[in-house]
C-alpha cells in the first residue's frame, strides 16, 4: 500500500513557477514508477510527466516539455514537479500517482487527493 499526499499548489501569474511535491508513505515507494497527471474542469485527466523507479528516465507530455521537470528522491519517498513558464492552460488539479510506467492513468494503482494550480493573467 502506498499513500500519496500532494502539496505546493496555488495561484501564480502566467510566466511564473511552482514546485509541486508528492510525499509517499509505505515501504515500497522505490518499487513504483511515479506520474503526474492533471484535470481541468470539464476535461479528462491527462498525463503530464512520469519518472522511472530509479529516477533515471523521465517522460513528458508535449504540452509541458521544456517547461516542467519531474524528479524523485527515493530516500525521502517524494516526487516533485517543477513547473516553470506557467501558462493559463496549465490551470488544473494536479495529481501524483504510483504504478506501472505508463501515460495511461489506468496503469497507476495509487493516487493522491490532488492539488489545485491556478494560473492567472
Amino acid at each position: 500500500q502506498v499513500q500519496l499526499v500532494e502539496s505546493g499548489g496555488g495561484l501564480v501569474q502566467a510566466g511564473g513557477s511552482l514546485r509541486l511535491s508528492c510525499a509517499a508513505s509505505g515501504r515500497t515507494f522505490s518499487s513504483y514508477a511515479m506520474g503526474w497527471f492533471r484535470q481541468a474542469p470539464g476535461k479528462e485527466r491527462e498525463f503530464v510527466a512520469r519518472i522511472s523507479r530509479s529516477g533515471i528516465s523521465t517522460y513528458y507530455a508535449d504540452s509541458v516539455k521544456g517547461r516542467f521537470t519531474i524528479s524523485r528522491d527515493n530516500a525521502k519517498k517524494t516526487v516533485y514537479l517543477q513547473m516553470n513558464s506557467l501558462k493559463l492552460e496549465d490551470t488544473a488539479v494536479y495529481y501524483c500517482a504510483a504504478g506501472s510506467p505508463s501515460r495511461n492513468p489506468g496503469d497507476y494503482d495509487y493516487w493522491g487527493q490532488g492539488t489545485q494550480v491556478t494560473v492567472s493573467s
